[in-house]
């Protein structure tokens, strides 16, 4: 192994679900990893949004902000919908200017690739580009906006946002990817977030890596929490952790695959 590589572990979408957070963290420690970036998304969906904020917050050290993060605790919105409500209701004292006062980038070097992280696009929280972008989609991910701002273009990007993970690269040598979700994750259900290696901090060249890590857990003990807290929109909740089927379509009765077309391969 080169002596300076170095290993962060990339997490996003949690959205309260605590016990896949946890048996996500018990396997980045497992592995010596000490560095721990987050891409977002840490409440809403699930019942413990305060735990997972407690938690990232104190282990996670760099704290992106999500599309979730962003809505829910904004002090000028009313919801009539009690199950947003009730995810508010589970934040605490100071936890919802915390969310709304995240980043949206974080820029680093990585053995002299210049990475890029945010939530769900370049341009803002609540835009998304799924696995089946066309070109223009891609090539926007890297260009700077003013969400991003200025500064050198990234040559990799990460995100999260869309719970399904990939991984494209182009003739030019920009890559994108994305992390998947830890406590939401579509199709296949389990756990997910990317480990990257390489040399931190150098703009030279140097062996540079992904790994997408899927981690088993108990959705049960997760579920029987949910059922105990009354977490609103259960049934949703408990076909996104237990098959994988995004909520809308278990509620329309058409449990259809989250992948819906092929993708589009660029360069």
């Amino acid at each position: 192994m080169h002596p300076d590589l170095e290993r962060i572990a990339l997490i996003s979408d949690v959205h309260g679900n605590l016990t896949a957070l946890e048996a996500v963290l018990a396997d980045i420690d497992a592995r010596g990893i000490t560095r721990i970036f987050n891409l977002g998304d840490y409440v809403g969906k699930g019942p413990r949004g305060r735990e997972v904020v407690d938690i990232c917050r104190e282990r996670c050290e760099v704290n992106i902000l999500g599309n979730w993060d962003d809505f829910l605790p904004n002090p000028d919105r009313t919801f009539d919908n009690d199950a947003m409500r009730w995810w508010l209701a589970q934040l605490g004292d100071g936890h919802g200017e915390w969310l709304r006062g995240l980043p949206f980038s974080h820029d680093f070097l990585m053995s002299g690739r210049r990475v890029r992280l945010f939530h769900a696009s370049s341009t803002s929280v609540h835009r998304r580009v799924r696995f089946d972008h066309d070109e223009e989609e891609f090539l926007g991910m890297f260009a700077n906006t003013p969400a991003t701002g200025d500064g050198p273009v990234p040559t990799v990007v990460g995100y999260g946002d869309t719970h399904d993970a990939y991984y494209e690269v182009d003739r030019e040598r920009r890559t994108l990817f994305n992390t998947g979700s830890v406590g939401n994750s579509m199709d296949d259900p389990t756990p997910v977030y990317v480990i990257m290696e390489g040399v931190y901090g150098s703009a030279e060249p140097a062996p540079f890596s992904l790994q997408f890590v899927r981690v088993p857990y108990d959705v049960e003990a997760e579920l029987a929490v949910a059922r105990a807290m009354g977490l609103p929109e259960y049934a949703g909740y408990e076909a996104e952790i237990r098959d994988g089927i995004y909520r809308r379509d278990a509620e329309k009765g058409e449990p259809v695959a989250y992948h819906r077309k092929s993708r589009v391969a660029v360069g």
